[in-house]
């Protein structure tokens, strides 16, 4: 089996000042134990570097040295996978956009369910409710039972 992780997961178990950071940062150690394939889109990752050093967002922004040490552990898990965009990857993201105005923040979101698709993962850990408009993959919630 293998799923996705979304950047608001990350972003919440890094987050200190964050009510939801205990539940994300669970969710994190359980799904990084394995041995589910774990697919850290780099897009997700960027998000991350980019959101979690920001001052704006986080009350305690991360040093960017400390997140990148975040995304490097993530990336060194040997159940782990961090591909890119394939060949025929504008076509992929052609029909997942196709029928939907995506525009704004369902840019990223889109760009995410291509890759997923490109590489055949059909599940993500995310609370984007903008994901839950794409078909063909099952967005579990970082409350999620399972």
């Amino acid at each position: 089996m293998s799923f996705a992780v979304d950047a608001n997961l990350l972003l919440y178990a890094s987050d200190l000042g964050s009510a939801r950071q205990p539940l994300a940062a669970r969710r994190l150690e359980r799904l990084a134990e394995g041995p589910d394939i774990v697919y850290l889109f780099w897009p997700v990752l960027m998000a991350y570097l980019r959101v979690a050093t920001h001052p704006s967002v986080f009350t305690s922004p991360l040093d960017p040295e400390a997140a990148l040490q975040n995304v490097r552990a993530l990336t060194r898990l040997p159940h782990s996978r961090c591909p890119g965009e394939k060949p025929g990857f504008l076509e992929t993201f052609e029909a997942v956009a196709s029928g939907q105005s995506i525009r704004g923040n369902l840019v990223p979101d889109a760009h995410i369910v291509a890759l997923m698709r490109q590489h055949g993962v059909s599940e993500i850990w995310s609370d984007d409710r903008g994901l839950r408009r794409f078909d063909g993959i099952r967005v579990r919630a970082l409350d999620d039972p399972t």
